[in-house]
């Protein structure tokens, strides 16, 4: 069943209870049909909030169907504060205790391009297939004021329809190299979830509902998966413009 859906919240504090029960709700429902759950998560200040809760809400048995896996990640050492598989090691994976087997990150310390390739074949073994790419059952993602979301950027959109299912970039401002599932593999998953907050998305999420201004030089705004499952969990401060 295709389903379209906008959820806005008073603030960043209610957006994150409500996708946890959300999570919550769809944990339960994989569990119950005893069916793994694979999903691929995002990087930035709002994720770390929920996964600090969950961590206080839920036990290392509730994760058991559970595989996760990252949208994209920055090329550094897993104990540097910017990396996000360590940010989540410390506050969710290691607080619970969660099967190792169960954590799929991507290497921040390796060459870009090599680790990129490896992913990208771990996802295509873990995952089932679809038009050629790797499907999810979630994908969670964030959106930057410049409009890219994972690690695809203005500057390099031709890498939203690489063939493969991983892609080395770089930011365009500091020239860090990142690694980031492409959109191909974000348009092939059952679920897609942008989670944003801040006044300081704003515009560009005005921009990506009503196709104005510069829309189409955002990454974000090519998010359509095939599933038709695309949701957009923000506050009010990042609706203010809708």
């Amino acid at each position: 069943m295709e389903r379209k859906r906008n959820y806005i919240y008073p603030e960043k504090d209610s957006l994150t209870a409500a996708f946890i029960c959300e999570f919550l709700r769809t944990l339960k429902k994989y569990s119950d049909e005893g069916r793994k759950l694979h999903i691929a998560l995002s990087g930035g200040s709002t994720p770390l909030a929920i996964f600090r809760q969950l961590a206080e809400q839920t036990t290392r048995d509730d994760w058991s169907n559970v595989h996760l896996y990252w949208g994209d990640e920055r090329c550094v050492p897993q104990d540097d504060p910017e990396s996000n598989y360590g940010s989540a090691l410390k506050v969710l994976l290691k607080p619970l205790g969660l099967d190792k087997v169960h954590i799929h990150h991507i290497r921040g310390e390796e060459k870009p391009l090599g680790e990129a390739l490896r992913y990208g074949d771990l996802l295509l073994k873990q995952l089932p297939m679809e038009n050629g790419f790797p499907v999810f059952d979630w994908v969670w993602l964030g959106l930057g004021t410049d409009g890219h979301t994972a690690s695809v950027f203005p500057h390099q959109i031709e890498l939203w329809t690489a063939g493969s299912p991983c892609i080395a970039s770089s930011h365009p401002d500091t020239a860090q190299p990142r690694i980031s599932i492409s959109g191909g593999v974000i348009n092939a998953a059952k679920r897609v979830s942008f989670i944003a907050s801040g006044k300081e998305k704003a515009r560009v999420i005005r921009d990506i509902f009503f196709k104005e201004g510069r829309h189409m030089e955002y990454p974000a705004f090519y998010v359509n998966p095939t599933s038709g499952n695309l949701e957009w969990y923000l506050d009010q401060d990042a609706a203010s413009l809708l």
